[in-house]
């Protein structure tokens, strides 16, 4: 009787097998082994398309196709390409149009270096997009960023950002600067197409890096860039609501953190909340901060004080003391500088920039407002009431309106 014969066919069953702690151990890696693959097909799948685009623009650049070969000459090759692979949408003309664009408006001497900055900024701060920056360059075969000939190698950051982000990007974008800067924030913030579109819409490349401070003075310069990016120049504290007109600190403190996850929103990406009315110890005195934050992409403290008057100037030598005091014992020997932001109803420029000479701490001032005023709130009495007028205006609309049809018809 042959082997197969001998082989008995029967249904697996949990009383077949043991498993072990080895066994999940296995299974669990297995898992991690697949993600990963996963995770670097996807990768290497939209860098290999993007890398395509980025090929064909710059072909139809170089080549100078449509002096060569006719004004149609985009067109036609759309028709090549389509008839060929038949189903593939991303031929379509208008694509291939956004492809030498996409190419054009980078290919400038300019852009080398503003590229090459974009690199270095991914780098720094977010330590898993490196890794992703790496493991695109090992995948995909393009040289490193140069200009030579007139060509300009596909940038490896591109990759990490879908086709269609890079077409809202070029269409609607000024300047190279303001594109890298919505590229930056695609990669870091994960931005979806409609993410992307509503922060271009609400123009957030001009209103980046407003906020009042000395942070070119104090910090590298690609460090002062960034901690611009993350700072406002103005805070919105709409979900925070305080029981009268006239209120203190302590109570708009207790607005704030009695909802954090509103308040880390509105601070922005990458803030984490350390607390409020920390306590810090000098020589036996204690002194307390009023929200300490630590910021995971700058790799810093940031120490934030809340004044419900306008600036005055007395305010940046305390806020001195407080950052010097965090770097002094908080801060560990890997990590920035620790980074002050005021935060005040109102300010004068002039007070601010002065109060900052003498002052060696990285600082910025910035505002508030949409404080909500618990008695401007309609209590549930004044509800029920309105409630009930509403209803009865309804009721008189409507008797008018069938006395008004009757009218009509007799």
């Amino acid at each position: 009787m042959s082997d197969d014969n001998n082989k008995e066919t029967r249904v697996v069953t949990s009383h077949d097998i043991h498993l072990d702690g080895d066994y999940a151990t296995w299974l669990a890696e297995l898992k991690h082994r697949y993600r990963s693959a996963q995770v670097k097909a996807a990768v290497r799948v939209n860098g290999e398309k993007l890398l395509f685009n980025w090929q064909l623009g710059r072909d139809l650049v170089i080549k100078k196709a449509e002096q060569r070969w006719g004004a149609g000459v985009v067109e036609q090759v759309s028709l090549d390409l389509q008839r060929e692979f038949l189903g593939d949408k991303g031929f379509a003309s208008s694509n291939l149009w956004y492809m030498k664009k996409w190419y054009e408006f980078y290919a400038t001497e300019a852009a080398e270096q503003k590229l090459q900055r974009l690199i270095e900024e991914i780098q720094l701060t977010n330590s898993q997009i490196d890794k992703k920056l790496h493991q695109v360059g090992g995948e995909i075969d393009t040289p490193k960023l140069h200009q030579a000939g007139g060509e300009i190698a596909f940038p490896l950051p591109f990759a990490l950002v879908p086709w269609r982000h890079h077409v809202e990007i070029i269409t609607k974008c000024k300047s190279i600067d303001e594109a890298l800067f919505y590229i930056g924030k695609a990669i870091e913030q994960g931005l979806s197409r409609a993410a992307l579109i509503n922060c271009i819409k609400a123009d957030l490349y001009k209103h980046q890096g407003k906020i009042l401070n000395n942070f070119p003075e104090h910090l590298p310069v690609l460090q002062s860039q960034l901690v611009q990016e993350v700072l406002k120049e103005n805070y919105d504290f709409g979900f925070a609501t305080v029981g009268h007109e006239i209120y203190s600190e302590a109570e708009l403190e207790d607005a704030l953190t009695s909802n954090v996850t509103a308040l880390l929103l509105e601070m922005g990406t990458g803030f984490a909340f350390i607390g409020r009315q920390k306590e810090i110890l000098v020589e036996g005195r204690s002194r307390k901060i009023d929200l300490l934050f630590y910021h995971i992409r700058l790799r810093c403290y940031i120490v934030c004080e809340i004044k419900i008057k306008p600036f005055e100037t007395e305010f940046a030598g305390k806020l001195n003391y407080y950052v010097n005091a965090v770097d002094e014992l908080m801060k560990a020997d890997d990590e920035n500088p620790t980074i002050g932001l005021l935060i005040c109803s109102d300010m004068n420029r002039t007070d601010v920039q002065w109060s900052f000479r003498g002052i060696s701490t990285p600082m910025g001032v910035a505002t508030y407002n949409n404080i909500r005023i618990k008695d401007a709130l309609p209590t549930g009495e004044q509800l029920r009431k309105r409630m009930e007028l509403l209803q009865k205006e309804l009721h008189e609309t409507k008797r008018l309106m069938n006395n008004t049809k009757l009218d009509l018809t007799s």
